[in-house]
């Protein structure tokens, strides 16, 4: 006998969708993270695009006396400045966004097309900042380090000893650690196996790990080769001699400090373009204003006995 076929006796789900409203999200993106590097360095605005860094040439020259009781001479003496001081230029990264007329005019609802394409490719943008200001060869922070200023690991994976090592290279007023989330986990493993759990702070109302107070803050740009990789510690500031970021201020169509849009009109393809730009570079005023661990294995693991 023949199965017999169930009657319908209510709307289907399939059929109701016609009728519903889906809850839209903007578009989303998984290479977006917090770029705080670019939150922690202090920005100088810089005219015409040229940062001119003046350094003395010697210090040690400088002959002051601790005046005794006696009526001696006192010392004659002057700073000198370097004569070819460093310049450095700003960098451009920039593109060219591309959006059909007729798609702007016709899915602009609920989210606007054009800016919703501005928005993505700022986003981008902004992550290649970030890269280029640790990993840049002319300016870059991994590039910037003088030799003095660079220790290796002891054993390979990042160690409590190894951090308070990197501390006495930037002693003075030192900002925050810069490192690879696989780094900071590899740090807190051997944090672990000595039962020295490193305390947290909140910045940015986001919670940080952190090595003697000095927070440990994370960036997917900090490179890992072979499974290595680095370490930085930076102070922050011109006033502390410290790293300081470039920008250029005033630009036409300036959207955030160092950043334009700017409208490049519509082609015979009604194509409607917009140019992006952002000029930023970054210096090291002094060199110990930052240091770097070197060859930082992330991949050591222990067992541990309970």
């Amino acid at each position: 006998m023949a199965e017999e076929i169930k009657k319908q006796t209510a709307l289907g789900d399939v059929a109701a969708r016609q009728l519903a409203i889906a809850t839209r999200t903007v578009p989303q993106l998984s290479t977006i993270t917090p770029r705080w590097l670019t939150h922690l360095l202090n920005w100088i605005p810089v005219e015409s695009g040229v940062y001119r860094l003046n350094r003395v040439k010697d210090a040690n020259n400088v002959e002051v006396d601790c005046s005794s009781r006696d009526e001696k001479a006192l010392p004659q003496t002057f700073v000198d400045y370097v004569e070819n001081p460093r310049e450095y230029n700003l960098s451009a990264v920039n593109t060219v966004l591309d959006v059909h007329t007729r798609v702007s005019d016709l899915y602009s609802k609920p989210y606007n097309q054009i800016s919703e394409q501005l928005r993505l490719t700022i986003e981008i943008i902004k992550e290649r900042q970030e890269s280029e200001l640790i990993n840049n060869r002319e300016y870059g922070l991994l590039h910037s380090i003088a030799p003095s200023q660079r220790i290796n690991t002891r054993k390979g994976s990042p160690t409590p000893d190894d951090l308070d090592e990197l501390i006495t290279k930037v002693w003075k007023e030192p900002g925050f650690f810069l490192l690879h989330p696989l780094a900071i986990a590899a740090f807190g493993r051997e944090c672990t196996r000595r039962g020295v759990p490193p305390p947290t702070i909140s910045l940015f109302g986001s919670p940080f790990l952190t090595w003697r107070g000095i927070p440990l803050i994370p960036s997917d740009k900090v490179p890992i080769e072979n499974g290595k990789s680095n370490i930085l510690l930076l102070r922050t500031g011109e006033s502390r001699q410290g790293v300081v970021g470039l920008y250029q201020p005033g630009l036409p169509g300036e959207q955030t400090p160092g950043l334009s849009v700017r409208f490049m009109g519509i082609n015979d393809k009604a194509i409607a373009s917009y140019l992006i730009s952002l000029y930023c570079s970054l210096a090291v005023l002094v060199d110990d204003a930052i240091a770097v661990l070197d060859n930082v294995e992330i991949g050591n693991y222990h067992e541990y006995k309970y």
